[in-house]
């Protein structure tokens, strides 16, 4: 069960009452006053005669108590560490020497299903939120306000808050998978001197698990983030892989619920690598052979960007220290040795490519994902789109950025859809044959400049499609890790990077026309292949040509 949190971020302006105000917490439906509840101020100047009150009890600062920036007010500090890794300033109940003890007043503990909280400043009420009501209880959530709004993304306990950034004058190495995602990868790796920190969903690659330990043995700190839980559990090729690695001093840890601390993220979803804190890849793909296959290796159709910029770099170093802390990141299981399986032949088409002067623009699941929306909403000319798969919104209707798609369309701009046609992408009812289909018949019915296709994996020699990649307007280019449904923008951690460079628009432009080329175009709901139906036609049309030079000799 998840423990429950509050938070409050209260502006504190030196005493201004008018400018205190409550924007963010997070009571647990099940349970209430739990050991990581906690309260948050943001301000500057005196404490003295702020309290916070549910209306059975009521707390306030130690006298003379001032504050610079945000400090944090936890139920209880042993609780609050477990789960953030670091002591609060203040406790309500004390189970810390160290930390300052609030002086508390009544039963001052938050009601999960029905409750309020009212800010005094000189014990005038200058706010009060109440739930449900101003917000809807969910467990573990905590409710922000921002510009005035409730919740304007869903966001759960312990989970980070980047801004976005954007950095200038970037140079960046475009690469692709199966074609040549290895070698870049590889290349990196060897570039290593200081640190290597990977953060991968699932790692189960044993050429690439030989580089790292390579790279420890001459002296490179390494260390190895996983998701605790992936569909289907961690492999006994990852545990080999882990075990492998621990040999040679590197630490492989996940992400899971531990003990009474919740993961903060369903998935750990990112695929990234930050090499001396410098340099970072991005990619689509996970450690795996089909994923990052040897070069002339079968595999995945996949997207990467080696991002060679301290600024874009440091980003990335933050967001790994910040995920591989916590209650929730324990070691990996370690199991028996691993060995390649290698796949079938595949003929290089693209090499990797690098250019110079990019704008980039890190792109963070869940508390950024909007700037991929932000990005199609951006498009004048045209959008071409290749994912592994697309699902409608659960509210019904396309998901948010199929649904700006759809807009961009309305504008007039070209749209291209490109999905994913292995077995369990195309065997059930409402996946993305169907998908296809539907985008099809809705470009019909309102006549607009979108088409859909499933590639056509086996005239494109892939195993999959596995990108989740966009190209807008041939200047800017989406490289991430982000699945287009509901799911993975607003509670997995997802990672991914905005390139604006015509140069880098074109290589995946290029890479998706290569694909676009081997796709099947469907229609209606039993996904009619119109190349077969060319095909018929044109056998048709021989026989009939046939026929009737029979009937004219007779």
């Amino acid at each position: 069960m998840r423990t429950a949190i509050v938070i409050f971020l209260l502006a504190l302006l030196a005493g201004t009452a008018g400018a205190v105000q409550i924007v963010a917490f997070c009571p647990d439906p099940y349970l209430s006053g739990e050991p990581d509840e906690y309260v948050v101020l943001d301000g500057a100047g005196s404490l003295d005669g702020i309290e916070i009150t549910d209306g059975e009890g009521s707390v306030r600062f130690p006298e003379g108590s001032a504050m610079d920036g945000r400090i944090v007010v936890a139920r209880e500090a042993a609780g609050y560490v477990r789960a953030h890794g670091r002591l609060p300033d203040y406790e309500v109940v004390d189970t810390d020497a160290a930390v300052p003890d609030m002086h508390r007043r009544g039963d001052f503990r938050l009601a999960n299903q029905k409750d309020s909280l009212t800010l005094l400043v000189g014990g005038a009420a200058v706010q009060e939120v109440a739930w449900p009501g101003d917000v809807v209880p969910r467990q573990g959530q905590v409710h922000t306000l921002v510009d005035g709004r409730w919740d304007p993304r869903p966001f759960f306990i312990g989970q980070s808050d980047f801004a976005p950034q954007t950095f200038e004058n970037v140079t960046v190495t475009l690469f692709v998978s199966p074609d040549c995602s290895y070698e870049v990868l590889s290349d990196a790796v060897a570039t290593a001197r200081e640190s290597i920190d990977v953060n991968v969903y699932e790692f189960t690659h044993p050429g690439i698990a030989e580089m790292l330990a390579d790279a420890a043995d001459r002296g490179v700190d390494v260390s190895v983030l996983v998701e605790g839980g992936p569909v289907g559990g961690i492999s006994p090729e990852g545990k080999g892989v882990a075990r492998m690695l621990a040999g040679h001093g590197v630490p492989v840890m996940m992400m899971e619920t531990a003990g009474d601390v919740h993961a903060r993220y369903r998935f750990d979803h990112a695929k990234y690598m930050v090499v001396d804190g410098t340099d970072v890849l991005v990619m689509s793909e996970n450690f795996k052979e089909s994923g990052i296959p040897e070069v002339g290796k079968r595999g995945n159709r996949g997207w990467g960007a080696w991002v060679q910029d301290t600024g874009v770099a440091g980003y990335f170093a933050e967001v790994y220290r910040v995920d591989s802390t916590g209650g929730d990141v324990v070691p990996a299981p370690q199991g028996g040795s691993v060995t390649a399986t290698g796949g079938g032949n595949y003929e290089v088409r693209f090499s990797p490519e690098t250019v110079h002067g990019a704008r980039v623009t890190p792109v963070i699941a869940p508390e950024t994902s909007d700037l991929v929306r932000q990005m199609i909403a951006g498009a004048r000319i045209r959008v071409l789109i290749e994912q592994a798969y697309i699902t409608n919104s659960t509210a019904g209707g396309p998901n948010r950025y199929l649904a700006e798609a759809i807009n961009a369309s309305r504008r007039g701009v070209s749209v291209q859809v490109l999905l994913d046609s292995a077995w369990f992408n195309v065997e059930g009812e409402t996946d993305n044959d169907e998908m296809a289909a539907w985008i099809n018949e809705f470009a019909r019915s309102e006549g607009l400049p979108i088409e859909a296709r499933c590639v056509d994996l086996a005239a494109a020699n892939l195993e999959k499609v596995h990108t989740k990649g966009v190209v807008v307007d041939d200047r800017s280019v989406l490289v991430s890790s982000i699945n287009w449904n509901d799911n993975s923008p607003d509670f997995n951690r997802e990672a991914g990077v905005i390139v604006e460079h015509p140069d880098a628009a074109a290589y995946f432009a290029r890479v998706f026309a290569a694909d676009w080329d081997a796709g099947t175009r469907v229609d209606g709901d039993a996904g009619f292949d119109y190349r077969i139906v060319a095909a018929v036609g044109v056998v048709i049309l021989f026989a009939a040509l046939y026929v009737v030079r029979r009937v004219w000799e007779r």
